[in-house]
């Protein structure tokens, strides 16, 4: 019997400032994040990407991307699509779009990527605060 509908794996996801495609067809992804510095909270972020590679399935799968907040609970953005695998060599390439994100407080928020209500990735995004270094004093004459 043949198969005819595989779940995907998630090949990889980064989250960073912008995605381009060349002539060719292969991506280039501009300022990989690894955390999230704000002078003080609360802020808005204008726009955060998400690239995803999904391979090794077969079939139609609905992609959710979401943006939790620390408590664990709050989601503060979601991103969905839709994408489709025909022969289980294939891979696909999505990049989701969080747009006018306001980020209320800092903390360890979760990226989590699914597909098809199923949890395939949960990485930390770090939003801090940098500390400032100690004012000099002035010299005394």
């Amino acid at each position: 019997m043949k198969a005819n509908r595989i779940l995907p794996d998630l090949q990889c996801s980064l989250m960073c400032e912008q995605v381009r495609q060349e002539a060719n067809g292969n991506f280039f992804l501009i300022g990989i994040i690894s955390h999230i510095a704000v002078p003080e909270p609360p802020v808005g972020v204008a726009v955060l990407c998400v690239f995803n590679r999904w391979t090794a399935g077969l079939g139609q799968f609905k992609e959710q991307v979401k943006l939790m907040a620390p408590d664990g609970e709050t989601m503060v953005s979601e991103v969905t699509g839709k994408f489709e695998l025909k022969h289980a060599d294939m891979n696909h390439t999505s990049v989701s779009v969080f747009r006018q994100i306001e980020l209320k407080t800092a903390g360890t928020y979760h990226m989590e990527v699914m597909v098809d209500d199923v949890l395939k990735l949960r990485y930390p995004v770090p939003v801090v605060v940098p500390q400032k270094p100690p004012a000099e004093e002035p010299e005394k004459n």
